[in-house]
């Protein structure tokens, strides 16, 4: 287990997550560990576009944010059980990332990425909006999950769960022949389609795959913190998740949970610069960019083995 080095990582974060209860001392550090978990899902499955596709997305929080829409209309205005409302949302995300994956990822590049950025502002517009179904820009509340999954204790459990599920899935594809042929797609597109890879189906799955992913994070957190904006989808949040996955290092599964962990935890730490704390967070990401351009994890594996 150890040996294999995808296995013997997962290992060590399911010891961490087992753990880690038993050093928290209260429920707000319970709720940062939540927190962690719960974008370290949508780092991880993004990180498969970025990293393994070598496809950019600036607005991936629009997923976000319709699958924790879906389940708070579903859940609150028609008394959908949870669980249904998340799969239905799910599906429903699954759907659109399918429909506009097609002409959007035959762009390549800045054009890409503006592509991607407009759709993400297209579904923030729809949400502040139509104020009669999600609230406009006040938000909505959320029911709460079920009376057995209340508290941070026990939503720790569900987030660290997801986690591990979503790592296990993500190594599990990358060593896939679609995990090869992502990276094939990667390195060269018109190398891949000469070796008889078919890219256009390739990008769209993993598109809609990471889509997917973000989609049940965005209902979990919609019913854990009981309320939710139209924040949850917007451009910010979106480059907050891309960030995820270049400072931890990208085409690295565990980079994004390190880097999810970092952007998570930093703004709390950096809280007592009062009036500084975007000057010192964005010196702090610009630095390690300069020395770590290929990300936390890569660049740190890298020194481990030349040492």
């Amino acid at each position: 287990m150890w040996g294999d080095p995808r296995k013997g990582p997962l290992l060590l974060v399911a010891m961490i997550v087992a753990a880690l209860p038993l050093v928290l001392p209260n429920t707000f550090y319970f709720d940062v560990a939540i927190r962690i978990y719960l974008n370290a899902v949508v780092a991880v499955g993004l990180n498969l576009l970025i990293g393994y596709a070598g496809q950019i997305s600036l607005g991936h929080a629009a997923f976000l944010g319709i699958g924790a829409y879906a389940s708070a209309i579903l859940t609150s205005r028609y008394g959908w059980p949870p669980v249904a409302a998340m799969l239905v949302g799910a599906l429903g995300v699954a759907v659109l990332a399918f429909v506009v994956a097609r002409p959007i990822l035959r762009l390549k590049g800045h054009y890409l990425a503006m592509a991607t950025l407009g759709m993400g502002i297209i579904v923030y517009i729809v949400l502040v909006t139509e104020s009669a179904w999600t609230g406009g820009p006040d938000g909505m509340a959320v029911p709460a999950f079920g009376a057995e999954l209340v508290g941070e204790r026990r939503w720790y459990w569900v987030a660290g769960a997801c986690l591990l599920a979503t790592i296990w899935i993500a190594c599990n594809l990358v060593d896939s022949p679609i995990g090869r042929a992502l990276q094939a797609l990667h390195g060269s597109e018109i190398a891949a389609q000469v070796a008889g890879i078919d890219t256009a189906r390739y990008k769209v799955k993993v598109f809609v795959i990471s889509a997917v992913f973000a989609s049940l994070t965005g209902s979990l957190l919609a019913h854990y913190v009981g309320f939710i904006t139209p924040q949850l989808s917007g451009f910010f949040h979106s480059i907050e998740l891309v960030t995820m996955v270049v400072v931890g290092g990208m085409a690295s599964t565990y980079g994004a949970v390190v880097g999810a962990a970092i952007l998570t935890v930093l703004p709390q730490l950096l809280s007592t610069f009062e009036g500084y704390e975007l000057v010192v967070f964005g010196l702090i990401l610009m630095l390690s960019m300069i020395f770590m351009p290929k990300g936390l994890v890569p660049n740190l594996a890298g020194w481990l083995r030349r040492s």
